[in-house]
């Protein structure tokens, strides 16, 4: 038997009451769920996660973290292979050109200077990829917080890979452009940490988000899933007992970083 108007229009109010309880539980309840995530570092929450030049130019993007004095951090990175950047001064800036035009070894080849909340960095490593400076690894690192959750420093860094060197658009010094992977070198800074057994844990939380098109501030292109890693360094002249895992994040945010690091491999 066919419904009255009457039952129809109760039919529809019902169907309508369904779909909004549907909707808030999703949109309210199931997916903030499955993006949440254990805040290891509250104190760093709400920071920009990206560098500037001096000239203020968005720079690299934030995409690691280290826990530990500074004392570890320089002891992580040489028992690692890495090694600490020169300062700039025209010794340096002449022997980064020697370096490249005569392909011959400097592995302390000076890096420029990057901004993060207004302070140049306060270390930078680097690892050379061939015999002259020209490829190489490298991060700066800035010391953020004095005392993090574990009541010690936290250092946030930005890591990259200089794929070549050409001549600064701001000031006409000589710079490197980098590879526009930085995820990957983000991977290889942590994987060359974590095998030297210089890591306990491992860790992510949320830096600038997914960017495809990105630009630093000398307008080299980068993509990132927008993730940092953290790790938690050993104390000074300890040792891990074995490499560390990485706390798996979110579901959605496993998701996300799967896609991008399929992209990675494509290219």
């Amino acid at each position: 038997m066919p419904l009255s108007p009457k039952g129809r229009g109760r039919r529809l109010l019902s169907l309508l009451a369904i779909l909004i309880v549907c909707y808030v539980g999703i949109s309210y309840l199931i997916l903030p769920a499955t993006w949440s995530r254990i805040e290891h570092e509250p104190g760093l929450a709400g920071r920009p996660m990206v560098t500037a030049t001096a000239q203020g130019i968005p720079g690299d993007p934030i995409n690691v973290g280290l826990t530990g004095s500074r004392e570890d951090v320089v002891s992580a990175f040489h028992l690692a292979g890495w090694h600490p950047a020169d300062p700039i001064t025209l010794k340096t800036s002449l022997e980064i050109i020697g370096s490249v035009v005569l392909d011959r070894p400097y592995k302390d080849a000076p890096v420029s200077p990057l901004f993060f909340e207004g302070r140049k960095q306060d270390l930078a490593f680097e690892k050379p990829h061939g015999v002259s400076a020209d490829r190489r690894q490298h991060v700066r690192l800035w010391l953020v917080l004095e005392n993090g959750a574990d009541a010690g420093p936290v250092w946030l860094g930005s890591a990259s890979f200089d794929s070549g060197v050409t001549l600064s658009r701001d000031t006409g010094q000589v710079t490197h452009k980098i590879s526009p992977n930085v995820d990957g070198e983000r991977d290889r800074l942590m994987g060359d940490l974590n095998q030297a057994r210089m890591i306990t844990h491992i860790y992510q939380m949320k830096g600038i988000g997914p960017t495809l098109n990105g630009r630093n501030g000398e307008g080299d292109p980068y993509y990132t899933d927008g993730e940092v890693w953290l790790a938690r360094l050993v104390r000074w002249g300890d040792k891990a007992d074995k490499a560390a895992g990485v706390l798996p994040p979110p579901a959605l945010i496993q998701i996300k970083d799967a896609a991008f690091a399929l992209r990675s491999s494509a290219e």
